[in-house]
């Protein structure tokens, strides 16, 4: 075999649709875009939703209720075999740290870590949340868990 007898698959390349080449195509004229109207025009959609200018029907229907997901507080997450990693003994885990090393990127209302992994060396991990499994790797390890919020209260 050499590089200039390699072929795709048979049917794995497709001959893309050319519109408005005569009418005996069946793709002519008006190129499958039926006679003027919005969607006829170049750059003519409608957005999911929409109809035609009546009150849509998530419109029309009642809100009712109450939804929780407002109010949810979003941890980013980073497991313990991560500060395994990058990590040396004795340094002191934060959420500037982790973000600094790329572990926590975005906007969180706090960090948890979680216990997925071992852990040898000894830190210590002030963050908002720990999984006990992870508090109790920590620990078992030498290092401490501070919970600023925890402590005040």
């Amino acid at each position: 075999m050499r590089l200039h007898t390699i072929k795709p698959n048979p049917g794995a390349k497709h001959r893309r649709k050319r519109l408005g080449i005569g009418e005996s195509s069946g793709k002519g004229k008006t190129s499958g875009k039926g006679h003027k109207g919005q969607k006829a025009r170049s750059g003519g959609s409608i957005r999911p939703g929409f109809e035609g200018g009546q009150m849509p029907i998530f419109r029309r229907l009642p809100k009712r209720g109450f939804n929780n997901k407002d109010f949810k507080t979003f941890y980013g997450v980073v497991n313990l075999d991560s500060l395994e990693k990058l990590f040396a003994a004795g340094d002191t885990v934060t959420e500037d740290a982790l973000r600094k090393l790329g572990l926590v990127k975005g906007r969180f209302d706090g960090i948890k870590i979680l216990g997925r992994g071992e852990i040898t060396k000894s830190l210590t991990v002030e963050v908002d949340e720990v999984s006990a499994s992870a508090r109790e790797k920590i620990e078992k390890a030498g290092g401490k868990v501070l919970i600023p919020k925890a402590d005040a209260a």
